[in-house]
């Protein structure tokens, strides 16, 4: 086998083989759809509550709901909950959700159709100082786990209780970091310790995870979670999520970045989006994820390939060379598409991020200004922007014109200069290729007509690093026929899917919907560059989806940060609900917001803590003050 297998195939979709888990009446993996499935907000400990609101996400979609059980008084009361559903006629599953306490796990395990472990959290102790573990201590240390979690894997056998083994980046063991560090290779090995604890037990009711708020982290840990599946032969169903997402347009972008890269690859048979808002808002946009792949076809004709040109597990940007701050080191570039326009004015130029200040007679560009304009045809009837580049089917005598022509029309004349070639994937096999190919004034702009876009574009660049070609490449798709909703869910799929994969010097979404904005499309486009890690452009915010440990109120909470810190560029500011999630899963943040206790706040500073039991009255202005403190405040304009 491949040392970098670890899917069916990189050219055809196809679901990885699992076995179906029984999950009360709905069984997952197999055969069966991707799930989608959600997580309560209510205090588990108010029955009622928790038993509307379950319903409430029943009705819009939800296959499965999960309930957070921190303690063995939530566990006990899942039963109050069960029942009052049962007797509103509701047999949706229940899983419960267990952190840190075994006892909580072991009685749930008795009412609930399913439990969910993190291996990070269940039993290994953390923050004890320990630097090294001899292969001893090591041992000693596994030993200890199979010795404390075979009890509850022997109640989920007798009770036919499904388990989750979901491994959070961030709440790794301190055992684990020693050895692996917190890493994508950490994150399986916690599993694995645990899988082999049931397999040993002969039970196998296992769905697993991966979780992370950095898609990047993510979609490496799930890829190597694929690949130690099939070098162990092992085949339990995957349950897929970017953990603290966010919330609105971030949010939505940053979920299907993640959990559509590796649905694309046919890796994923459950989802769950986490969004800072109520429950019932993520279940339509995972319904919208999950459809996508419903009657995906599975042979399209794509050339073969049986293994990457390229490590799949590591991030690396292709390699190219620089042609107007396309390629080489610079970031991803934003293209905007004026295409359905006859003439463009100030007004279109603003609605891109550059605003024409008439006291300076000057434009003044945001921090998501679009790189370059296509016009088409159109005539622009203003000032044009001077760092903007206007892309042109017209010859057009201005240094920051780019022509476009169509692959078969290339004429050598254009070639002195630069010029951008716009081509589909299947142009790349053709003989006719190589006569531009290389060309050192040459940036292709590259698409595909098959619905499996990211296959079929990846499986070109394959062949681009194979013959060695270093163009610069625009990745572009025509979404014409999609409504508002969708045009985001599939272009952040389609493009991040490809960027998160290091291929792609500039993106280039097109619309005839009257209802996308070209306001709309940039923003996208560029929360699509942040959510793959390959362009910050704004503050980032990692926050909880809420549950029910949260000690504050996160929407609320989330907009009162948002409103003072949304000028920081680059900045990560992690928003978490309660202790037991928010260090772990707030990995990657510079700055932290933790819930500790009622009304009680701690602020982090990395994965360092520098205040405590701070007022939840005061705690935003020391959050400020914070990072003020830490040189990485500036004064909005």
């Amino acid at each position: 086998m491949n040392k970098n297998k670890y899917s069916v195939s990189l050219t055809r979709y196809k679901r990885f083989p699992t076995r179906a888990v029984n999950i009360g009446n709905v069984p997952l993996g197999g055969e069966n759809p991707v799930r989608i499935q959600s997580m309560t907000t209510t205090d588990t400990m108010d029955a009622e509550a928790t038993v509307e609101q379950t319903i409430s996400m029943v009705n819009a979609g939800s296959e499965y709901v999960r309930i957070t059980a921190p303690s063995v008084k939530d566990a006990e009361n899942l039963a109050a909950i069960k029942s009052g559903l049962q007797k509103r006629g509701v047999n949706v599953p229940l899983i419960a959700d267990i952190h840190f306490t075994p006892n909580a796990a072991e009685i749930a395990a008795r009412i609930v159709e399913k439990v969910r472990v993190n291996p990070g959290n269940y039993i290994d102790k953390k923050n004890t100082g320990k630097t090294e573990y001899s292969e001893e201590e090591y041992k000693l240390e596994i030993e200890k786990i199979a010795k404390r979690f075979s009890p509850l894997v022997k109640i989920c056998k007798e009770n036919g209780t499904a388990m989750r083994i979901g491994t959070n980046h961030g709440s790794l063991s301190e055992r684990i970091v020693t050895h692996y560090g917190d890493t994508p290779e950490g994150m399986v090995e916690s599993a694995a310790e645990f899988i082999n604890v049931c397999r040993e037990l002969n039970f196998h009711d296992i769905v697993l995870s991966m979780k992370a708020s950095n898609t990047r982290v993510m979609v490496a840990a799930y890829r190597l979670l694929m690949k130690r599946m099939l070098e162990e032969g092992w085949d339990y169903p995957v349950h897929l999520g970017v953990t603290e997402a966010g919330d609105g347009m971030d949010g939505r972008i940053k979920s299907a970045v993640g959990i559509g890269a590796l649905l694309e690859e046919g890796i994923g048979d459950t989802i769950r989006v986490s969004l800072t808002e109520p429950p019932e808002n993520e279940l339509p946009v995972a319904r919208m994820i999950a459809e996508r792949y419903l009657n995906r076809k599975s042979d399209e004709g794509i050339p073969e390939i049986d293994f990457p040109v390229k490590n799949p597990f590591t991030y690396t940007k292709r390699k190219t060379f620089v042609l107007s701050q396309f390629g080489g080191t610079f970031p991803p570039l934003v293209i905007a598409d004026f295409s359905g326009k006859d003439k463009i004015t100030l007004k279109d130029f603003e609605e891109i991020g550059y605003l024409f200040n008439k006291t300076l007679n000057k434009f003044e560009k945001s921090d998501i200004a679009a790189d370059a304009v296509f016009i088409a045809d159109a005539e622009i009837e203003c000032a044009i922007p001077p760092a903007l580049k206007i892309i042109s089917k017209r010859k057009i005598e201005n240094a920051n014109v780019i022509p476009l022509v169509k692959f078969f029309e290339t004429d050598a004349e254009y070639f002195p200069n630069i010029t951008l070639v716009e081509l589909s994937t299947d142009d790349i096999y053709s003989g006719d290729f190589l006569r531009i190919a290389g060309s050192k004034n040459v940036i292709f702009k590259l698409t595909s007509f098959r619905e499996n876009f990211v296959l079929d574009m990846r499986r070109a660049f394959f062949e681009l690093e194979r013959l060695n070609i270093k163009n610069p490449v625009i990745l572009y798709r025509d979404y014409s026929s999609l409504p508002k909703e969708k045009f985001l869910i599939y272009s952040s799929i389609d493009f991040g899917a490809l960027l998160l994969d290091g291929y792609g010097d500039g993106v280039w979404a097109s619309s005839g919907n009257d209802e996308i904005s070209a306001d709309y499309i940039n923003r996208g486009l560029f929360g699509i560059l942040q959510a793959s890690r390959v362009r910050i452009s704004k503050t980032e915010y990692i926050s909880c989806p809420s549950c029910g440990r949260t000690l504050f109120d996160l929407v609320e909470v989330t907009g009162k940060i948002r409103a003072k810190t949304s000028h920081l560029k680059g900045i990560k500011i992690g928003i978490m609900g309660c202790i037991v999630n928010g260090p772990g899963e707030m990995a990657d943040a510079d700055y932290g917001y933790v819930g500790s206790g009622p009304g009680k706040i701690t602020l982090y500073k990395g994965q360092q803590v520098v205040m405590k039991n701070v007022s939840a009255e005061t705690a935003v202005d020391e959050l400020i003050k914070l990072i003020k403190d830490n040189g990485d405040w500036v004064e909005p304009k």
